[in-house]
């Protein structure tokens, strides 16, 4: 269970890094942050207007499941992965669900 939770807050802690990162949209397009702590999803989108065109997307999506961090989504430059492997979570740890599983076992990060 300690596991669980410190995985919890270094996945929370990373999102919140992101969301805090000025956007080349402006104010009219905020972060949001969603947190669902009951069933382990935790996402980064942006959401707003730009001129009158709408924005939207999702930046970072992850799941914890079955002890592990399930990377669905990352539009980071520098990589969630890496970012959670500096901050002490084994790569065994780490499963990049956005590559195919046959590609998995040649990422250096778990395969599921």
């Amino acid at each position: 269970m300690a596991k669980l939770e410190t995985y919890r807050t270094y996945v929370q802690k990373v999102i919140k890094k992101y969301a805090d990162y000025k956007t080349i949209y402006g104010e009219d397009v905020e972060a949001q942050t969603i947190f669902d702590t009951t069933h382990d999803h935790y996402q980064l989108v942006r959401a707003g207007w730009r001129n009158k065109r709408r924005i939207y997307g999702c930046i970072v999506h992850i799941d914890i499941k079955n002890g592990k961090i399930w990377i669905q989504h990352d539009g980071t430059e520098i990589g969630i992965a890496n970012e959670l492997v500096a901050l002490g979570v084994p790569k065994e740890d780490i499963v990049l669900a956005f590559h195919a599983p046959y590609k998995r076992p040649y990422t250096g990060f778990a395969v599921n």
